[in-house]
């Protein structure tokens, strides 16, 4: 569950963690009021959507007075915002955050995430921050990963961080204190991300949040009801709440091939593939282990029923709690009750391959059943770019 920033910031500073005032507002009236209370003479107003690079796409304005700060979010609210992470129809600005501005002296990048080589939470300081830091993360040498051990972080790795960063120690200090915080905040609420950027080293020597994006977990939500009101459902693609109902894994690419996979691994691998073989795909989509055929059926809905797809691609690999004869049981329900005639290029391999092949080419679905995931794929991609449906 992706969080908008003041929701963030919010959970941040209950853990302790030092962020400027601010309010969220939902109408120009309400941005000059938030910015008459929290005093000061210069403010930030910034919409508020489930994407990056706001500032590039002038989502974020820095005013002058109160009356400034209604302005900005008249021009803001309703407006859509286009970035590199939205798509080219963007996302609608439904409110803005007025946030007291900082002396800012120096920023840096900050992130919290979890390193599955390790197995562990990490904390990453870079050098770098703002837009288009993401360039920057790739190279090894822009970033620190600060240690931590039972009692905090590591007193020499605080020190190391100082002369990575150029900073003296109780700079250092402040940066990690911050830091163990977030950590935290990232811990006790399942999150999968927290990045802080940019982490602001002010003039007067505090640190501070000026932006903040976290994601919960979505599989650790039955630890945390109380988080669920903060879900924004308006910024869900209605596909991506249709298959969270059915606890099926998707995510809406730009493509024409529709995806159903057996295992996040494998959808990513076959998204690559399509890639590389010159195709597009329409979407990732993982069945967990113990779907059921329903639920299968549910997410072959979701492929039959978008416009943009051409062809779908089922790759199954049968093993453990789920077999292969689960996806084919679930195609036929579909095509079988709908009697869509979208097509479909099929490979199995494991546990209930043969029963699988068997049903389909029993049931008459229009499938084309391939004897490896490259014939698959090339063969997805041909009907694709031939724009047969």
């Amino acid at each position: 569950m992706n969080l908008h920033e003041y929701q963030a910031k919010a959970l941040l500073r209950k853990f302790g963690a030092a962020i400027p005032d601010g309010e969220n507002a939902t109408s120009p009236d309400g941005a000059a009021d938030a910015a008459r209370r929290l005093g000061g003479d210069v403010w930030v107003v910034k919409a508020q959507i489930h994407a990056g690079a706001r500032a590039q796409a002038g989502g974020v304005r820095m005013v002058s007075s109160p009356e400034k700060a209604a302005a900005a979010a008249r021009d803001l609210l309703g407006k859509h915002i286009v970035t590199a992470q939205t798509g080219p129809e963007g996302i609608a600005v439904k409110s803005v955050y007025v946030e007291k501005a900082c002396d800012v002296e120096r920023e840096i990048y900050a992130a919290i995430i979890v390193h599955r080589a390790k197995a562990s939470v990490v904390v990453l300081v870079g050098r770098e921050s703002g837009t288009g830091v993401e360039r920057t993360l790739a190279r090894r040498e822009t970033l620190f990963e600060l240690p931590f051990g039972p009692d905090g972080a590591d007193q020499a790795g605080i020190e190391a961080m100082a002369a990575f960063l150029s900073i003296d120690q109780d700079q250092a200090r402040k940066v990690a204190d911050m830091l163990t915080q977030a950590r935290r905040a990232f811990i006790e609420l399942d999150a999968r991300l927290i990045e802080l950027n940019p982490l602001a080293l002010t003039k007067t020597g505090d640190v501070m949040a000026l932006d903040a994006k976290m994601i919960i977990d979505d599989n650790a939500m039955w630890r945390h009801p109380e988080l669920e009101e903060l879900r924004d459902k308006d910024e869900t693609h209605p596909l991506e709440r249709a298959a969270d109902q059915f606890e099926i894994n998707y995510a809406r690419m730009d493509g024409n091939i529709g995806i159903l996979t057996m295992g996040a691994g494998l959808g990513l691998a076959t998204m690559d593939m399509i890639i590389d073989e010159g195709g597009h795909p329409a979407n990732f989509m993982d069945v967990r282990p113990m779907a059921t055929r329903d639920q299968v059926a549910e997410g072959i809905k979701l492929l039959i029923n978008d416009n943009r797809v051409k062809v779908i691609l089922v790759m199954a690999v049968g093993g453990g709690l789920l077999h292969c004869d689960t996806i084919a049981e679930g195609l036929g329900h579909v095509f079988g009750k709908t009697g869509a005639a979208k097509p479909v290029v099929y490979y199995a391999v494991g546990t209930g391959k043969e029963i699988s092949e068997l049903t389909l080419k029993n049931q008459g679905i229009p499938v084309a059943i391939t004897d490896s995931m490259e014939e698959a794929v090339e063969e997805a991609v041909r009907i694709a770019g031939s724009g047969s449906a």
